[in-house]
């Protein structure tokens, strides 16, 4: 038998699209775009890295990083990812979302600048050093999963919660056009300063010794923008769901609900205290029956798209040189092959990622996040085996127009697709207590799934090849599809519905109480 839902909530769910809930919006999500930038931009630095670094004197080809040392600075971020996203994820329903959520940026400012420093000038200094710091960045950027995607939800309507849940998520989007823009910026300034010739017209001049500023100057930027929101941040209240459902305060969930809505919210906290069961644990046979399901349907979708994912973002540089459109290493100076690479990857990001990204924001909540996820993998299968298949006809100079076309789709129907609703759906569908949790261990699910196409593809590309690859990330988009049918449809639902809460709560307000609530016109109840 249903429960009576606290009329907050209630408030919440009908509550037409106010100014705070763009600024929520902004506020998350410039955490994404930090994330995003932080993450994807030092794939645009490891070649510069490499000719720095690991330069052999007479050598024919330009110095590069060892497999063994290119896997670790690439995945190392998502090691720590993972961990950030199990530890604040639970932090975050044991001590509040609020309360945790400055706790997180913080250590994303420190170790994004950290990151661009280094203790000792030779190259395994260097490498520690910056292994080191990408994995606390990672911790810290791993807590802002969990939390943004939970904030937004607790504090969206049902009616477009999914829209607000994605447009934070979409912030990623413009966090890698940003991170190619800076890399294309910062190499432009310094080759037109200091001019150099390629690496095979003179290999000791095409590196020089300003060129180690660039790639610490593209790495440090990342702070910025997280620095910049780590005000609004601390002035957030806790979200109503967490205070009532969890804290059981009904006074203070009143007081903030009551700024945030522009409606005066009187506390009923015998209500509240009257709410008795649902409360299992994460490890309860009754979390196991009622949940046991979709938790393996989040986790394993988000793992198999990030295996595909964040594999082709971070080897697109070595898809591009293996097909001719970037120049062999050997004929560019070293800042010049960073322009061309971040030239390439942003023009991949504008073409396809960004746009995906928004399509999602404007149909998810009309199309729903189950016909959106099974239509993303479906295309990404496609496309990977359309170019896996004929992929010496996309390596001919003539085709390579049309690889890139082929390429960007992928992006596209990813970000217009499961890259977005994997990151939605665990925000909406778990008990409020262990909502922060499920996202988190959803989300650790999906680096598992980047440290297996960071590490694993590092390796296989130069072993089995890279149309070998293309096949097997078509394989794993497959299983996705397959995959997400054990993840339930939660368009124009009520969190409290979707999590079973509902299921202890009494009936729905009358419908002429609902409209007082919209209206803004009444009191409403906690």
């Amino acid at each position: 038998m249903a429960k009576e839902q606290l009329d907050v909530l209630n408030a919440l769910d009908v509550a037409k699209t106010q100014w705070y809930h763009f600024t929520a919006i902004v506020i998350a999500g410039m955490g994404f775009f930090t994330d995003a930038y932080d993450l994807f931009c030092i794939s645009l630095v490891t070649k510069l890295i490499g000719r720095i670094y690991y330069q052999q004197p007479g050598a024919a080809e330009p110095g590069s990083l060892p497999s063994n040392v290119s896997a670790a600075v690439n995945g190392v971020a998502f090691c720590g990812t993972l961990t950030g996203q199990l530890f604040f994820g639970w932090l975050g329903d044991k001590l509040g979302r609020k309360r945790v959520y400055g706790m997180v940026l913080m250590v994303m400012v420190i170790c994004s600048v950290a990151s661009g420093l280094s203790f000792g000038r030779d190259a395994k200094a260097v490498i520690s050093t910056l292994c080191f710091f990408r994995f606390w960045l990672g911790f810290g950027i791993g807590g802002d999963y969990p939390l943004s995607a939970t904030i937004m939800s607790e504090y969206a309507n049902k009616k477009t919660r999914g829209a607000f849940i994605a447009a934070v998520f979409a912030m990623q989007g413009f966090g890698i056009l940003a991170g190619g823009m800076v890399a294309i910026i910062v190499s432009a300034a310094f080759k037109h300063n200091f001019p150099a010739p390629s690496y095979e017209a003179d290999a000791a001049a095409s590196i020089f010794p300003q060129a180690d500023y660039v790639w610490r100057i593209i790495l440090m930027f990342g702070a910025l923008p997280a620095l910049l929101t780590y005000y609004w941040r601390a002035k957030m209240p806790e979200t109503a769901r967490y205070t009532a459902l969890v804290a059981k305060n009904a006074k203070q969930a009143a007081a903030d609900m009551s700024k945030v809505l522009q409606v005066e919210v009187e506390a009923e906290q015998e209500k509240i205290e009257q709410q008795g069961g649902n409360d299992f644990g994460l490890f309860s046979k009754d979390f196991l029956s009622r949940h046991g399901w979709h938790l393996l349907g989040t986790t394993s979708t988000w793992f198999l798209l990030d295996i595909a994912f964040y594999s082709q973002n971070l080897f697109q540089k070595d898809i591009f040189s293996a097909i001719g459109w970037i120049p062999k290493a050997k004929t560019m100076s070293a800042l010049e092959e960073v322009f061309k690479i971040a030239r390439a990857q942003t023009l991949i990001a504008l073409c396809s990622t960004v746009p995906g990204y928004w399509f999602t924001v404007a149909f998810i909540d009309r199309i729903g996040r189950f016909t959106i996820q099974i239509m993303g993998f479906f295309f990404m299968t496609v496309f990977m085996f359309a170019l896996a298949i004929p992929y010496q006809h996309w390596t001919l100079r003539e085709n390579r127009v049309g690889f890139v076309v082929m390429y960007s789709l992928t992006f596209f129907f990813a970000n217009f697709g499961p890259n977005a609703t994997t990151f939605v759906v665990p925000a909406e569908i778990f008990p409020a207590r262990l909502r922060s949790t499920c996202h988190g261990i959803s989300a650790a699910a999906g680096k598992a799934g980047a440290i297996v196409g960071a590490f694993g593809f590092q390796y296989a590309e130069k072993g089995i090849g890279v149309r070998n690859c293309l096949i097997i990330l078509g394989v794993v988009n497959f299983l996705g599809l397959l995959f997400t049918f054990l993840v339930p449809e939660s368009k124009g639902r009520s969190l409290e519905d979707l999590s079973g809460e509902a299921e202890q709560e009494n009936a729905a307000p009358s419908e002429s109480r609902q409209q007082e609530i919209e209206s803004g016109t009444r009191t409403a109840p906690v």
